[in-house]
């Protein structure tokens, strides 16, 4: 039986929502009508965070199914802060779109955290067994 409040799973879904929205009114316009027909990087982070906003809906409808979502939403910030912007604001400063990007990372770094279940994380994701290598099907 889940134990989880109605509390922290209300907070989990506005945490999916603002993923929605946010990478909704930010990614899936340049998705459906990109600046340019090319395939570069920008083509491919666009890709990576409109497959998020998307898989974010699920979360709308199992947020605790959908917790690695939030793991990664806070893994690749805190890695893009410490290993690009933290580099770029003790060096030659940030350009504007860094500042913005750091915003942003910043503020989900805050966030995503606060929200959620630590407790839950640890019991079905490290102390829980793995799933064997090797299963018998029936």
């Amino acid at each position: 039986m889940n134990d989880m409040s109605t509390l922290r799973l209300s907070l989990l879904r506005a945490m999916y929502l603002l993923l929605v929205v946010g990478l909704g009114l930010t990614m899936w316009p340049t998705i459906i009508a990109p600046p340019a027909v090319t395939a570069n990087a920008g083509s491919v982070v666009r890709s990576l965070l409109g497959a998020l906003c998307l898989l974010s809906l699920l979360g709308l409808r199992y947020p605790l199914r959908m917790l690695p979502l939030l793991l990664f939403e806070l893994a690749w910030k805190i890695i893009w802060v410490v290993a690009f912007a933290l580099p770029m604001w003790m060096g030659p400063g940030l350009d504007a779109y860094a500042a913005e990007t750091l915003f942003a990372c910043v503020l989900g770094i805050v966030l995503v955290p606060l929200v959620l279940p630590w407790g839950y994380i640890a019991r079905e994701y490290v102390r829980a067994p793995g799933t064997p290598w090797s299963a018998s099907v029936r």
